[in-house]
């Protein structure tokens, strides 16, 4: 079946959910203490961002803060190194965020990994920018093309270090780095190859008691339900029905959920499953952490 899109390569037609993760559903409620899995790897001193892979089980995408070359990483939660993509023909500048979903574009590969190139830490970068890369079929050290999707903010620069992909829809939010709340949520109209998209303000997210600032990563859930927002030491989770969108999920309370004493915890995604998710920070050797859905006590 082919892919009917719309304005912007937005996926609508059945035959595109090719890829997309399914979800067991969503978890009532999460353990604790998370589980303690394998450390950062050298290749990623400055850990930014995690991704679990579409096309690949037990695999996550990740990539370093700025400062690095322009690549991103296949590992496993133990750690382990699976493939390095060289990103081809571009440099990066503050990279911060990393999702995987539906190509804008009619590609072979039925996903795409979206490095997101938007931190500004001065809020002076006039524009910023989303890389799209096929996701592989094969784990092995490669060059990739790497496909600018650049934007603007329409109410001026912002340094921002959270990427949002619906998993089915491919519509692209953001999430300014704010102190004073969980951020600013914007849509990303407009996006796609060869015109410049516009980062429109929808509201701002705020925590509901306590300091919940400096909103550092982001994913959302398998079924478009959920999304996690993670700080440098508190995990935050929108909770909404099948079928909202995602500024009713935003106008939720969020509910905040297990996290752990990272140096400086930076990543966060849902594993494809939907009941579990994996928190990364930077430091090479800090723990990964996983915190899964709290089964039910045996009768």
């Amino acid at each position: 079946m082919g892919c009917a899109r719309l304005g912007g390569g937005i996926v609508l037609a059945l035959g595109c959910l090719l890829g997309v993760a399914r979800a067991e559903g969503v978890c009532p409620e999460y353990a604790t203490p998370p589980r303690k899995l394998g450390g950062v790897p050298a290749v990623l001193p400055e850990l930014s961002g995690l991704a679990a892979s579409r096309r690949h089980p037990g695999v996550f995408w990740a990539h370093n803060d700025s400062g690095h070359d322009a690549e991103i990483f296949a590992v496993r939660e133990t750690g382990e190194v699976l493939a390095r993509l060289r990103l081809a023909p571009t440099t990066v500048v503050d990279p911060e965020d990393i999702a995987v979903g539906p190509c804008r574009t009619e590609r072979q590969a039925p996903s795409c990994i979206f490095l997101a190139d938007i931190g500004d830490n001065l809020q002076r970068r006039r524009r910023v920018r989303l890389l799209e890369i096929d996701e592989p079929a094969a784990l092995r050290d490669a060059t990739m093309e790497a496909r600018p999707l650049p934007f603007v903010f329409a109410d001026g620069a912002h340094d921002t270090e959270v990427l949002l992909l619906h998993p089915t829809t491919g519509e692209a939010w953001v999430v300014t780095k704010l102190l004073s709340s969980l951020g600013g949520l914007y849509r990303l109209d407009d996006l796609g190859h060869g015109r410049i998209g516009r980062a429109v303000y929808r509201r701002t997210l705020e925590a509901p008691a306590g300091f919940g600032g400096l909103t550092t990563g982001g994913d959302m859930h398998p079924d478009a339900t959920r999304v996690l927002l993670r700080t440098y030491n508190r995990v935050w989770e929108f909770r909404g029905d099948a079928g909202a969108s995602i500024e009713t999920i935003f106008a939720g309370v969020p509910v905040e959920v297990p996290t752990v004493r990272q140096p400086q915890g930076e990543a966060v995604t849902y594993l494809p499953d939907g009941r579990s998710y994996l928190l990364g920070s930077e430091k090479v050797g800090t723990p990964f952490y996983r915190v899964d859905c709290r089964e039910p006590a045996a009768p």
